[in-house]
Order: C-alpha cells, then sequence, then structure tokens
C-alpha cells in the first residue's frame, strides 16, 4: 500500500471511496448459475471448471446500456466515467496497473514499424491496442501477465469494453445504418420488414457485428449453400484444445509459476496454430479421402478451453465408403499396448468416455439416471452401416481395458477417433451445433443470521430473486475474440448475392447531398445484380449457369463493378434470403435459383416462350406454388383427351392427396367437365335418346358418381363439409363394401375354378382340401402356406379364392404390398382393408369401428387371404387377431423380413410373424415342387438350366452354400456375371435391355425387364443415364415444397430451411424436386392412388401423354394391364424423416424405372433381371467381382 500511495495518483480516489460507504450501507449479494432443465438446450450447461466470466443480461444488443460508472467528485458532484477515459482500466485494477498509467484513449495514431502511416485511418481501435497489451515481450514489465485471475478478469473486461464500443459505433452511424436494414431486408432475421417507416427509424445490430443475429443467419445460410452445393457433410469432428500441449508448456515456462488456465491468451493463439494445421492435414493429406469443403465453428462451453466443430464435405468418390474403408480411418477399440502404446496412451488421455451411469451418476453427461452421449455402447464384431448411412463401428469384446477414476473401462466407452491424428495432435478429435454461450443466472441477497450456536450464517431470502437469462463470457472466448480469431470458417467462400426489381435497387448517399448529384454519380444504376444480366448478354456461354451458380465461373470486382472470368480457385453463390411477406421480391428470388442466362428482367419472367406479367404467374407457371388454381387448370387440361369417368376419378384423386383447399369452388368451376358423359350415358342405359337432364339432375349424377368412387377408399362426400350431397334416392340402399365383394360373376368363377382345381398337384391339393374343408365346417383356424419362388402358391390361392367365391361366399384377398395385391383377384393391400396404423406396436389395434360396413363385411366374411406375409411386422397380425380369428397366409421367409427402423438382426427376426403368439395355433403347409419346371414349353436343355438355377438360389434363400449361422461370402457362377469394362454401367443396360433405343415404347418389352439396384442413389444414377441417352422430348418438372405448419414449432423456418434447400431434400417414396420425363418412359406409381383401377404403389407404367398439369399412362403390370390412367400432382410427405419437420411435396408421384432397388422388386413379375452393385450391398462385405456375402436369419426358419 506504500507504494501505491507513492506512485499512483488514483489511490486517493479509492480512499475517498472508502470514507464514503460504510459497512451498513454495503448490500451482500451472490449469484447462482442454474442449470436447464432441458438436456437440449448446451448453452445453458453448467461450467465445469473454475474460471472467470461475464454475465451480459441478454446479450450484447443495439438496446443495451452502456456501462453505468460513476464517480462522486467533491466539487463538482456526480460525474459519468465513459469507458475509453484513458485511467478506466487503472481504476479498476490497481494491482494491475500500479503506477496508475493511462490505458486506451482516442486518438492513439496508428503507425507502421518504419515510423510512417500508410493507412487511412489514423488511430488505433481499441481491439487493436489490447491485442496489443495482451503480449509477452522481453523488455517490458509483466505485472499484467502476472495477474492469474485478476487477469483473467482484465480481458474479460476490455472483450466487454470492445462490444460496447462497437455498438457505440452503430447508434452514432444510424444513418448509414439505415441503409445496412434496407440490405438486410435480403436475410430478415424474425420477419419480414415490408413498413418502410419502420425501417427507416430502426436500429440493428449489422451482420458484420459478429454474433449477432443478422451474423448468425448469414453464416448459417452461407453454410447451407455449401450443403446444399456439395451435399450432406459426410464427417463430423470436434477439435478440442489440450492444455499439455509442448506449445503451450514451453510458452508458461517464461514466466515461473502459472498454469495453462492463467494464460488464456497463450491458450488461444496455440489452439489456432494448431487448428489451422489440422484443417490442412484434412485438405491436403487425405486423412478420410478428398475433402471438397470444410465448414467450422469455435465454441467455448465453459470448460475453459476452446474446441472446434469441424463439417467435412467429402468428393463424390469418396462417399458412402464400406466398412472395410471406414476401419482404415475411423476406431473405436483400445489400441494394444505392447503393439502401439502411444496410441494406447492417447485413447487413455483422450479418447474414454466417462466413467458414467452408476458408477459415477453425476457425470456431466447424466441426465434423468442415463448417460445423453448413449454409452456405454454395446460390442459389435465388425463396423456396419445402418439404414441411414451412419456407421456403427466396430467394438469387439477382447479383454482390452482402461483404468479411468480407479474403474476399469472397455471398447464400449471408447469415442472414434483416428489414430493417426489423434497420435499427431494429442487431443480429442470427435458433433453439436450450438449459438453462444448462455446462462440462467439467480441474484439472491445473503441477509445475516444467527444461528443456535450463536454463529452467523447466511440466508436465501426468495422474495429477492431475480433470475435472470445472460450471455456467458468466459477469458477464453475474450482473448479469441480480441485476436479477431474467426468464429465461423467456410471453405470454399461464398459470394452472397444481392438482387433486386427493376429500377428499385438501393442508393447510400447522405442526408445532404442533392439528388441531382446523386443521380450523375457514374454508375449508380449499377449493381451486382443488373450486370450479371448484361454479362449473360455479352457471353454466350455465361447463359448457361443460374445466378447462385454465376460464381463459379466469374469473379465480382467491386472497384470496376464487373464481373470477369474466374481464373483460379473456386467460390459458390448464395442469393440473398427475402420473407415471403415481400411479394414480388420473393417470387423473383424464387426464379433466380432456377432460370438460366437471363438478359434483362423480361426474360426473367419468360416460361417456355411466354412471358408472364409478374414473377409469381411465372412461378406459379414452373409448378413451384401451392394453389388450387392447379386444380382447375389440371381438369380443363385433361377434359381435352380424358372421358367423363376418367374426370371424376381425376377430381376425387383430388380431393383426398391433394389438400384442396375449396372443394366446392372445384366442383362448382367443372362440374360442366365432370359430367360431360352421363346424358349420352343414360341415353344409352334407358334407351332413349331424347332425353334430356336438367343441369340440377346433372349435378346430383356427378355427385353420385363421385360418392361411389369415394366409398370405394372407405369416404364420402359428407368429409367435405362444404361438398354438396346427391340426392339420396339416386344410392342404392346396403353396405357397398359387401355388394362389391358379392358382385363377381358366379358362374365365370365356376368355370374357373373347375379348370384351376384339375391343375392342383398332391401338395397343392392337400392344402386345398383342409382350407376348404376348414370353410365349409365353419371351425376356422390360421394357416401358412410355405414355399419357395415357382412352387404355385399364387396359383393356390386363385383357385381358393374362385372356390369360395362361386359359392356365393365372401374371401377377402389382400397382400402386405400394393404391387402384391394387384396378382390377387380383388386383392387390396392389408393396411387398407384392415385400416391398420402405419407405426404398429405391441398394443395397436385396427380402426375398425362397430356396425359400420368394414365391421359388417368382416363378419361376413368366410376367409381372408394375406400374401407375403413374411414381410409385415408381427405387430400387424395381432392388430387383426382383435377382429377376426379365420385366415389364411402365405409367403416365403427367404424374402424381404419386416423393415425395423435401426433394427439389428435380433430385432427384425422378434417382428417377424414366426415369432407371435398367434404362430403356436397356426397350421403350416408347405410346397416343395417347382411347378416352374413342369411347363410343356420348354427344352430339355432349358428345364435342366432353370433347375440348376432355381436350385442354387434356393440354397441361397435357405443359407446352405456355406459353413456358419447365415453369414458368409458366395461365389457367383460365371454365366451370371457381365465381364467388366470401362463402363460397367452401359453394360448391365445393354444386357438388360438390349435394341432399347428402338423399342424403349413397347409395353411387352419393358413389363418383363428390369435392373436391380441397393440403393435409390445408385437407381437414379442409372435411370439418369438411360433417360439421357434416349431420344425423345424432354419435359422437366419442378415440385412446390413447403413445410408443414402443423408439424413444426421451429420459430422462423421459413428462414432457416429456405425454398432451394427444401427442393435438395430427397426422401425414399418420394419424387425428387425435379422429374425429368419423355413420352415412352416406364415409370413407377409411388402411392397407392386407386386399387381397383390397378393403381397401387409399385405399379409400373408406361407414359403416353404429358402435359402441364396431368399426366396420361398406360399399365404394364398386374391386372390393369392395358388401362390408360391420367396422374395429376399430388401432395406428399415421407412416412419418416430424420429432419425437425415435416416436408410437403406437390409433384407427380412416379419415378423412372429403368431401375428400381431390390426392396421394390418384391411381387414384381420379371423375365429379364440385371443386377447392378457397384458396391457391396451389405455393408460389412468385402468387395470381390465374383463374390458376395450372403446373409440369411435362420431364426425365422424355427417352427416351419
Amino acid at each position: 500500500m506504500e507504494m501505491l500511495d507513492q506512485c499512483n495518483q488514483l489511490v486517493k480516489c479509492f480512499r475517498m471511496v472508502r470514507d464514503r460507504f460504510d459497512e451498513s450501507d454495503i448490500h451482500n449479494v451472490r449469484i447462482r448459475l442454474i442449470r436447464s432443465r432441458n438436456s437440449g438446450e448446451r448453452q445453458y450447461d453448467l461450467p465445469v471448471m473454475s474460471e472467470i466470466a461475464a454475465l451480459i443480461v441478454g446479450d450484447f444488443n443495439i438496446e443495451s446500456s452502456d456501462r453505468d460508472i460513476i464517480v462522486e467528485n467533491r466539487s463538482l458532484g456526480l460525474q459519468r466515467i465513459n469507458g475509453t477515459h484513458p485511467s478506466f482500466m487503472a481504476l479498476q485494477y490497481p494491482l494491475l496497473f500500479p503506477y496508475g498509467e493511462d490505458g486506451y484513449m482516442l486518438g492513439i495514431p496508428y503507425r507502421n514499424l518504419n515510423g510512417s502511416n500508410s493507412r487511412k485511418r489514423e488511430s488505433i481501435t481499441m481491439r487493436e491496442y489490447y491485442a496489443y497489451r495482451l503480449q509477452q515481450r522481453f523488455h517490458e514489465g509483466k505485472t499484467l501477465l502476472l495477474g492469474r485471475r485478476l487477469f483473467q478478469q482484465f480481458i474479460v473486461d476490455a472483450y466487454t469494453s470492445i462490444e460496447e464500443e462497437r455498438l457505440q459505433w452503430v447508434r452514432f452511424n444510424q444513418k448509414k445504418l439505415r441503409s445496412e436494414l434496407y440490405f438486410g431486408l435480403k436475410d430478415a432475421v424474425l420477419r419480414g420488414d415490408t413498413d418502410p417507416i419502420t425501417v427507416g427509424k430502426r436500429i440493428v445490430l449489422p451482420s458484420s457485428f459478429t454474433g449477432s443475429p443478422r451474423y448468425m443467419v448469414q453464416n448459417y445460410q452461407d453454410a447451407m449453400a455449401i450443403c446444399r452445393w456439395a451435399g450432406y457433410p459426410d464427417l463430423f469432428l470436434t477439435f478440442t484444445c489440450n492444455p499439455k500441449w509442448p506449445e503451450i508448456n514451453h510458452s508458461l515456462e517464461f514466466i515461473e509459476g502459472l498454469k495453462y488456465e492463467d494464460r488464456p491468451d497463450i491458450v488461444a493463439r496455440v489452439f489456432k496454430i494448431k487448428l489451422d494445421e489440422l484443417l490442412h492435414d484434412l485438405r491436403h493429406k487425405s486423412h478420410f479421402g478428398r475433402v471438397i469443403a470444410i465448414v467450422y465453428t469455435i465454441e467455448f462451453q465453459k470448460r475453459g478451453l476452446p474446441h472446434a466443430h469441424i463439417l467435412l464435405f467429402l468428393d463424390p468418390k469418396d462417399k458412402c465408403p464400406s466398412p472395410t474403408d471406414i476401419d482404415g480411418i475411423i476406431m473405436a477399440e483400445i489400441p494394444d499396448p505392447d503393439e502401439d502404446p502411444i496410441a494406447n496412451e492417447a485413447v487413455k488421455q483422450f479418447m474414454m468416455h466417462g466413467p458414467c451411469g452408476s458408477a459415477n451418476p453425476k457425470s456431466p453427461c447424466m441426465m434423468n439416471g442415463k448417460c445423453t452421449k448413449h454409452f456405454p455402447k454395446r460390442f459389435y464384431e465388425e463396423t456396419t452401416i445402418d439404414e441411414e448411412g451412419f456407421p456403427v463401428y466396430r467394438r469387439r469384446n477382447d479383454g482390452k481395458t482402461i483404468e479411468k477414476n480407479g474403474i476399469l473401462l472397455d471398447n464400449r466407452y471408447v469415442v472414434p477417433y483416428n489414430v493417426d491424428l489423434l497420435v499427431k495432435y494429442q487431443s480429442h478429435l470427435n458433433y453439436i451445433n450450438k449459438g453462444s454461450d448462455r446462462a440462467t443466472v439467480v441474484v439472491e441477497e445473503n441477509l445475516p443470521n444467527i444461528g443456535s450456536n450463536g454463529q452467523q450464517t447466511d440466508i436465501v431470502v426468495d422474495e429477492t430473486k431475480a433470475y435472470l437469462d445472460c450471455r456467458y463470457i468466459s477469458a477464453s472466448e475474450s482473448c479469441w475474440r480480441i485476436f479477431e480469431f474467426p468464429i465461423q470458417f467456410r471453405y470454399p467462400p461464398v459470394e452472397r448475392l444481392n438482387f433486386h426489381l427493376e429500377d428499385e435497387h438501393p442508393i447510400i448517399y447522405p442526408e445532404n447531398t442533392s439528388l441531382d448529384n446523386v443521380l450523375n454519380i457514374p454508375g449508380i444504376e449499377e449493381t451486382k445484380f443488373t450486370e450479371w444480366m448484361k454479362t449473360n448478354e455479352a457471353f454466350e456461354d455465361a447463359r448457361e449457369l443460374t445466378y447462385a451458380e454465376f460464381p463459379t465461373k466469374w469473379v465480382w470486382h467491386t472497384n470496376d463493378k464487373q464481373w470477369q472470368r474466374r481464373k483460379s480457385k473456386y467460390c459458390i453463390g448464395r442469393v440473398y434470403y427475402t420473407h415471403p411477406s415481400s411479394g414480388e421480391r420473393f417470387y423473383l428470388r424464387m426464379l433466380l435459383n432456377i432460370v438460366k442466362g437471363p438478359r434483362n428482367f423480361k426474360e426473367l419472367r419468360t416460361i417456355n416462350d411466354v412471358t408472364y406479367p409478374t414473377y409469381k404467374e411465372a412461378c406459379y407457371a414452373l409448378g413451384l406454388l401451392d394453389d388450387d388454381k392447379e386444380w382447375h387448370d389440371s381438369l380443363i387440361e385433361a377434359s381435352s383427351w380424358a372421358s367423363g369417368q376418367q374426370l371424376r376419378q381425376l377430381f376425387v384423386t383430388m380431393l383426398l392427396f391433394c389438400e384442396v383447399a375449396d372443394p366446392l369452388s372445384l366442383w362448382e368451376s367443372n362440374w360442366k367437365l365432370i359430367t360431360e358423359d352421363i346424358l349420352n350415358r343414360q341415353r344409352r342405359i334407358l334407351q332413349f335418346q331424347e332425353l334430356i337432364l336438367s343441369d340440377d339432375q346433372l349435378r346430383n349424377y356427378g355427385l353420385y358418381e363421385i360418392e361411389q368412387i369415394l366409398q370405394q377408399y372407405g369416404r364420402s362426400l359428407r368429409d367435405y363439409p362444404q361438398m354438396p350431397q346427391p340426392n339420396m334416392d339416386l344410392i342404392q340402399n346396403g353396405n357397398r363394401l359387401i355388394q362389391e365383394e358379392m358382385s363377381y360373376d358366379v358362374s365365370s368363377l365356376k368355370r374357373e375354378h373347375e379348370i384351376l382345381i384339375s391343375g392342383l398337384n398332391n401338395e397343392q391339393r392337400i392344402i386345398y382340401n383342409s382350407i376348404m374343408e376348414a370353410v365349409a365346417t365353419e371351425r376356422g383356424g390360421m394357416f401358412f402356406v410355405y414355399g419357395h419362388g415357382g412352387t404355385g402358391k399364387t396359383y393356390l390361392y386363385r383357385t381358393i379364392l374362385s372356390g369360395i367365391r362361386s359359392k356365393g361366399k365372401i374371401a377377402l384377398a389382400v397382400a402386405s404390398s400394393g404391387i402384391a395385391a394387384l396378382l390377387l383377384p380383388g386383392g387390396r393391400t392389408a393396411h387398407s382393408r384392415f385400416h391398420i396404423p402405419i407405426n404398429v406396436n405391441d398394443d395397436s389395434t385396427c380402426d375398425i369401428k362397430q356396425r359400420t360396413q368394414a365391421a359388417e363385411l368382416l363378419s361376413k366374411t368366410s376367409i381372408i387371404l394375406w400374401d407375403e406375409a413374411p414381410m409385415a411386422h408381427r405387430n400387424c397380425f395381432e392388430a387383426v387377431d382383435r377382429t377376426l380369428r379365420d385366415i389364411l397366409q402365405r409367403g416365403d421367409f427367404r424374402q424381404i423380413l419386416p423393415v425395423v427402423r435401426k433394427g439389428r438382426r435380433e430385432d427384425i427376426v422378434q417382428s417377424s410373424i414366426s415369432k407371435s403368439y398367434l404362430w403356436n395355433d397356426c397350421n403350416v403347409f408347405k410346397l416343395q415342387t417347382n411347378m416352374r419346371l413342369l411347363q410343356n414349353s420348354m427344352s430339355g436343355i432349358e428345364t435342366s438350366s432353370i433347375k440348376d438355377f432355381s436350385e442354387w438360389i434356393l440354397k441361397i434363400g435357405n443359407g446352405e452354400l456355406g459353413e456358419g449361422d447365415g453369414d458368409y461370402n458366395i461365389s457367383i457362377p460365371s454365366d451370371l456375371i457381365i465381364q467388366p469394362s470401362e463402363n460397367p454401367m452401359q453394360d448391365i443396360i445393354d444386357n438388360t435391355y438390349p435394341g432399347l433405343e428402338n423399342k424403349y415404347t413397347d409395353p411387352s418389352y419393358l413389363q418383363d425387364r428390369a435392373i436391380l439396384a441397393p440403393t435409390n442413389e445408385v437407381v437414379e444414377e442409372l435411370n439418369d443415364y438411360v433417360v439421357s441417352s434416349l431420344n425423345g422430348e424432354v419435359h422437366e418438372y419442378l415440385s412446390s415444397d413447403s413445410i408443414c405448419k402443423a408439424s413444426s414449432n421451429v420459430p422462423n423456418q421459413d428462414l432457416l430451411y429456405t425454398v432451394e434447400f427444401l427442393n435438395t431434400l430427397r426422401f425414399p417414396g418420394l419424387p425428387n424436386h425435379k422429374l425429368t420425363l419423355k413420352i415412352g418412359l416406364p415409370v413407377m406409381l409411388l402411392r397407392n392412388l386407386n386399387q381397383n383401377e390397378g393403381l397401387c404403389n409399385g405399379t409400373r407404367l408406361i407414359i403416353t401423354r404429358l402435359a402441364t398439369w396431368v399426366i396420361e399412362a398406360e399399365i404394364i403390370t398386374g391386372t390393369n394391364i392395358g388401362k390408360r390412367v391420367f396422374i395429376p400432382r399430388i401432395t406428399l410427405s415421407p412416412s419418416d424423416s430424420k429432419w425437425p419437420f415435416v416436408l410437403k411435396r406437390r409433384q407427380f408421384p412416379i419415378s423412372v424405372c429403368f431401375a428400381m432397388t431390390i426392396n421394390k422388386s418384391q411381387g414384381q413379375s420379371l423375365k429379364h433381371v440385371g443386377v447392378y452393385l457397384p458396391k457391396p450391398v451389405f455393408s460389412d462385405e468385402i468387395e470381390k467381382k465374383s463374390e458376395t456375402k450372403n446373409i440369411v436369419y435362420k431364426e425365422v426358419f424355427t417352427h416351419l
């Protein structure tokens, strides 16, 4: 204190404060951090180590108050001290500045090392000043650096002062920021700013302010632009700072006695160096393959050390690695300490999770008694890839353990790692995306309390609590920000592209400038957007790119206001976001992501040689908008070549699948088209050519026909309150479902039955007699017919159905898939017939209420025949069991088993019907004779060849070609393998579709052929290749994509998930955003539209006509071959999605089907099949040209 009295002129200020206050004037308070109860709010995690941090109530924002520092002067009274006062830090930290020396002040001159000032700016900024002070120099005092926790506080204080000074600049430059806000409308953060008065007066934090809402949104959308360009990220890495790095320890040696937490400046600088080196390794040394894009964000998470979350995007050639590839780059096992002691020690230090669970219930990862990271994992003998493409790493139970905190941990606790990077960087290398660190705090007043022992204690008074949501700023983060290290990083860079309506681009000018002078500024009318169109006009090749694609080939020079050809590096573009409420600007933006090479604003609105008056109408013409007008146009378009019955079916399809907003308006506007054929039909029925029907009668007949079609779906016009009801006198009384099942031609069925029964073999006849006896005696029962392909299951079922129906009884035919249902007379899918829920569980029930038509139908049914039973989950049968007891099922357990999401072998086996409690009461019959080999039309050589092939296939299905439990490699006969060439895709097409270019419009040629592939990606690649090689006019159809408002409560979802991002999403069972079609192409239906008409999920058709809103196609599979149908765009959503929202896609429910997935081929009748396997089918398969892995779950054969 004596030294301070002698050397520090500011000490007397502190003494005066001491005299000003006595102890009774001081209120003791404490701040307590509150842990969030929501496990997903990682921003609110509690600190895991002791550190100094600042708590900013709310966050830095434009409305925040400045620091309120007041000095009481004896003569001048109260004075407020500004944060830029030279003595500010000396007054705040007298021990760090014992001489009371001046700190930062405005006007410190900026000088280069040579003493000259080559910069326009004359003085240094506050950030530059503090970055200078946080350096260790040999000839300077070290008092500041020796401050330990006080030094941490100084760093935090310095950073918050810097942010406050930046906010002050924002406030005092409001006029400039108004124009910034005008540009900011392109990336509105919370809502569309449509009120120009409000816009002109609001002060906002610009996107250049690090950490501001606009900054976060801009960087998020830049990252999403990279995702749209490079695809989904392939790898997520977390790189954490290691305080034991030798570089940190070496720097600490310059001042004895300090620890790493005392020098956050050193930690930040070393981590930045290591991070840059890691990125260099990832990009240039190909540890995981060729990296084409990187995105990272820096976080601190109240742990005292920075860490980086890194997204890696790999080259398409390195995507989808096999399990063998994964094992070569990522491990999740403890290395052998004898073979690789360095790696073993690194895993021990950095990559062992926990301990947690019962051994350490207070571990930070624990929530509600469970580990939020799902440790311990399960043991796995080999790496596999789940159905969503995520790896399940190999974790063998090999006995290796590592002791951590006195507890032995095995491979189940290993965090996946790359051994080369782990050993080199000696750091935790392992994804969580979050915003700035935050904390919930409570401020409590501590009042003295005298306990029973006479000692003073503190009690907490609840009434004085103030819960606050605060921004948490640590010393580590403060150093990072003071050194101006990036919080976000992107590679390749993203060019942000502004746009505007014609003659509505923003102009920035000082308020005191005359408008004449402003308008005379050279180039005032030129913008990045208008110059893009001028470049399109000047260069033909520039017209091949959209606005967003333009920066990949061209560079914008701001000073010259010109686009010039790109000579080096790479860049991608992103069109600024605008809110849907901004009207024409929103529709203009949609067009800019699609239209290529417009030379002026007019060409942007020109679609298919038609110029539309507004951008909205141009978007509608492209099919980008959800609007009831589409349904009106569809009916009008189809009416020129569709019959009245087809139009009525089209109208019903719209009611059922298109989410028509105003059905009554659709009916009132088009009822004449829909009923155009009714008058002539009634004249033929009544044989009265002079018959005249009034408009009311025609409308009534039309409504009656529509009601009849709706009832086929179990629906009625009564389900649409707006729609008028037909006159009930026209509607037949009785149960329509029963009438439909009793409407078969009995005489014809008797003749068919006599022919079929004569062709039964001994095995089939035994089963037939048993079934017919159970029906005749009404004793009921459950039966299962088991047989491989070619043993006559379908023939037997047709015999049973015709026999029962010919006696006037009801036999219901259902199947697990739509395509299989089409192979049965009167077949329906089991889900639609029994109203089985889509997602079933052990407690699921069928939605069939008592005294309904469906319930009455089931009560009068003699038998139910269920095809492809092994494909359905056992819960489906158990749900139906509550309603009925008499059921006949058939199938082959060698086929595809029920799909269990993320289920492993035991889960899939357990879901099979053979594991249901119903199986104990099931009578199992086996068919073993291959009826196809008994056909007389084949020669002896053909019969022998097919017999050998069928026996080989049967052994594969039974798992009899190798040793073990049905998990081994098998050799494929050489005569079945196409010899590889430079273009294997062309080879498989030529072998499966010989002469395709001349025959692809022939239904008989296409209906028996298909190429099978394991994944949707490969199927799409094959189909695109075939379509591009065929002649014919190309028609492109774009979907209208949106988010179901009822499915997500995510705020600002229009901003987070832009339309162009939704367009890139692909889901199994959904058409893509862009369909490229030609007349004559085979397509597959992706939804059950009308099973009575043969339109089921999996039905194959040939396109016969392509219009704007309707497609005409001819059915080539099932029981309705040759029938022409009309398909509109419908609204589809994925049945299951990993996204936090439900996508609504309005598109034609079809996909090109020269190739199809192996799953989709189930139930298809094909004679010429090519199997294309560019990669192994099974995730753990070793890639060999003549071998493939055969996996058979033999457990399902038990009790057969």
